[in-house]
């Protein structure tokens, strides 16, 4: 019988977690712990940018519904975030390949000829433009704020074997419905950022060796070999 594996996450990232999982031969439980809701800024200027930023999936498919230019060049987190800008009409597009840091990196050692725009959730976990100065550029980084997260508050799913966490957010909303929900269960995180408030409550996640999907589940995959063993 094949493992019950909780996702976490926000849709639609869910679905394409549950797709990968299936492939993998286990079975998801979509439960979102989270939900996405779009906002309507009043957009700047966009002539005076020379750059975009998106640090997720969400931010790209946000932005997009609000203006339907795409000349931008765009720096993201990520491949899977690269992939939605591509796939929203973005012809330059440049993945960081990591998480926030490795953006800030990015960006230092690649700035635009100009102003960037970024397109965030409305309260960000990290300040990118500090994390960017910290790198020692002066690029100007401006934020965006193009969709919220709200906790969705379900009941966490009977019989399932393991629970992925795909941010500190959602980390957040688990920790909120303390131990009993995740008594017995293989609880595996896509970073340490992701992991520390379940570290909080004295349990030991596992945690991805890089923040990303195929990462994750490769670490989901090794954490429930080593229960299946005898010892």
């Amino acid at each position: 019988m094949s493992a019950r594996v909780w996702i976490t996450r926000t849709r639609p990232g869910a679905d394409r977690t549950a797709q990968r999982l299936r492939a993998l031969g286990l079975t998801p439980v979509v439960a979102p712990l989270l939900t996405v809701q779009p906002l309507a800024p009043a957009l700047p200027d966009l002539d005076r940018y020379a750059a975009l930023v998106f640090t997720s999936p969400n931010g790209v498919a946000a932005y997009a519904a609000l203006t339907p230019r795409r000349d931008h060049l765009v720096f993201t987190v990520g491949d899977a975030t690269a992939a939605d800008a591509l796939a929203a009409g973005f012809l330059q597009v440049r993945s960081a390949e990591g998480d926030i840091h490795a953006l800030a990196r990015l960006i230092a050692l690649q700035p635009p000829a100009g102003p960037i725009l970024a397109a965030v959730v409305e309260s960000p976990v990290a300040d990118l433009a500090a994390l960017t100065r910290a790198q020692g550029s002066n690029i100007v980084i401006d934020a965006l704020p193009v969709y919220r997260t709200v906790p969705t508050d379900p009941s966490a799913p009977p019989q399932v074997d393991a629970v992925l966490v795909h941010s500190p957010r959602a980390a957040r909303a688990l920790a909120a419905h303390g131990n009993n929900a995740l008594a017995e269960r293989l609880v595996v995180c896509i970073s340490p950022q992701a992991a520390a408030p379940l570290i909080a409550l004295s349990l030991h996640p596992a945690i991805a060796a890089t923040p990303n999907d195929p990462a994750l589940l490769a670490t989901l995959q090794e954490a429930l070999g080593k229960r299946r063993r005898p010892v």
